[in-house]
């Protein structure tokens, strides 16, 4: 399993080193366009406006907008010395919380925690402590350029930590359009609803849900791959282009023919 993180969890004076691992897939069934004339894959340059040329990424700096078409360039090292700087921490348990306390709009993203070498048994006794207690802990992480408030919690036998959104990241409830402030329910139907709720309640079982989308649309992959021929993909083929500008080359560089001077012949004394 491919490590995103490598460093330290520490609570008190208990230092866990520990390695991080992605614990979620992007499951998504990925489709190239192509042009519809000729098959050819559509590819997205980067341009400049300006310039009207294309950019590589050595030509690119990073910039903050601070008002509208006004920028502060922020240099390269200052940003690589910030960025060294937070992930040379190591990741400080600020406190513990209970699990229910946390509203499910703050999660991010899981990642399961293994423990790296020496540090199988702090590793077991952060997991078990935190089931004895019914507790999780509550961290910030420096991931990709990013400080992220997160909490570890057991899963199963292992540790795992759940990244959060910070308050200000949660839109305001007030953005949402249309949403009734108070509505006349009769006790009947407030009764009908709960009662329809009550039938519907089971145990959670993910192991019960797929994707369906995904799912017939690899089916139809499948059947069109055992009914039809599959579209070639033509590679660009730059011999034309080349020819052409060779071409063009000896054009210029050819030498211009030299035009005969009239010569006038002495008239005979």
């Amino acid at each position: 399993m491919h490590t995103v993180w490598k460093g330290s969890i520490s609570f008190g004076l208990v230092n866990i080193p520990v390695k991080l691992h992605a614990a979620t897939e992007d499951k998504d069934i990925k489709l190239r366009q192509l042009h519809k004339k000729c098959k050819t894959p559509i590819r997205y340059k980067k341009t400049c406006e300006n310039c009207n040329e294309e950019v590589t990424s050595e030509d690119i700096v990073m910039a903050y907008e601070y008002s509208p078409d006004k920028y502060i360039e922020l240099d390269n090292e200052d940003m690589d010395r910030i960025k060294k700087e937070q992930e040379a921490k190591a990741v400080d348990i600020i406190n513990f919380v209970k699990l229910e306390e946390i509203d499910p709009i703050y999660f991010d993203r899981s990642y399961y925690l293994s423990p790296a070498d020496g540090g199988g048994k702090a590793y077991a006794l952060l997991r078990s402590s935190l089931k004895d207690t019914g507790k999780i802990g509550l961290a910030k992480i420096m991931i990709r350029s990013k400080e992220k408030l997160a909490v570890i919690r057991p899963y199963n036998n292992t540790l795992i930590m759940e990244t959060l959104h910070y308050p200000d990241e949660v839109r305001a409830m007030e953005e949402v359009p249309n949403i009734p402030e108070k509505a006349e329910l009769s006790q009947r139907e407030l009764d009908t609803a709960v009662l329809l709720i009550n039938q519907l309640t089971e145990e959670f079982e993910p192991e019960k849900f797929t994707d369906d989308y995904r799912t017939a649309l690899m089916e139809l992959i499948q059947e069109k791959l055992a009914n039809e021929k599959g579209v070639e993909v033509k590679q660009a083929d730059n011999v034309v282009d080349l020819m052409k500008a060779l071409e063009e080359s000896i054009k210029k560089t050819k030498p211009k023919k030299s035009t005969p001077r009239k010569t006038t012949e002495r008239k005979k004394a």
